[in-house]
């Protein structure tokens, strides 16, 4: 017996029309936690595999997620754009983007998607500057207020924290999102492209974990030197 299509409120309550994007590359440590944590909040876990030469892909699959392939390292804005894709395919009414080496949280993603609903809100951007959780370190807090500071200009926003990977984006808002840059620029094109959508937005306030994992990966302060040359010289 085929059982009966969710209503709008049940798929609400399971969170089953919201599919979380995570691109990945090299993160076989970490990867089964991160996937492992979020199911039981969002059921619907989709990896973009970017061309990882370890057991990422393999291990996020049986950790529970989705896994689509790029045979080769396009970056994360290509990731990004391939899950964006992706989940549209799967009817996703929300998108979360939630990176894969531990920084961020999911109790800091549910209250996200429960607040676009609420409010009807096409996107909610995390914000580390929002209250006192997050510890950056004092130059790297400059370097990251810097870029904010740059992107609000060059963008016309007006967002307190304008490189966190932590996202929540309603699908008539990810219709119009088209990524077409790579390395870390695409932080900045997400969001002129999703202001150009007009569409109502908010800020939340989220808590970003560095870990010795997470800095060696990619949040040290030598990475946010790069997002702000890269926001400079494009």
């Amino acid at each position: 017996m085929t059982p009966a299509p969710l209503s709008d409120a049940s798929r609400s309550r399971t969170n089953n029309d919201v599919w979380i994007v995570i691109p990945l590359y090299n993160e076989a440590t970490v990867i089964a936690s991160v996937v492992e944590g979020l199911l039981p909040s969002f059921p619907n876990v989709v990896c973009i595999d970017d061309g990882s030469t370890d057991d990422s892909g393999a291990i996020a699959r049986s950790a529970g997620a989705k896994i689509v392939t790029h045979p080769i390292n396009l970056g994360q804005g290509a990731s990004l754009q391939t899950g964006f894709e992706y989940a549209l395919s799967h009817n996703a009414e929300y998108v979360v983007t939630f990176d894969a080496d531990g920084q961020h949280r999911v109790v800091d993603a549910v209250p996200m998607v429960d607040r676009a609903r609420k409010e009807d809100l096409a996107i909610v951007f995390g914000s580390r500057f929002l209250d006192d959780r997050t510890k950056p370190g004092f130059l790297k807090k400059i370097v990251l207020k810097t870029a904010v500071w740059v992107t609000n200009v060059t963008t016309r926003t007006k967002l307190t924290d304008a490189h966190n990977g932590l996202r929540v984006i309603r699908r008539d808002a990810l219709r119009q999102v088209k990524l077409r840059q790579d390395r870390m620029a695409h932080g900045t094109e997400i969001v002129v492209q999703l202001g150009r959508t007009k569409l109502p937005f908010a800020e939340q306030p989220v808590e970003v974990l560095y870990t010795d994992y997470s800095k060696a990966k990619g949040q040290s302060l030598l990475n946010s030197v790069n997002i702000l040359v890269d926001l400079v010289i494009r």
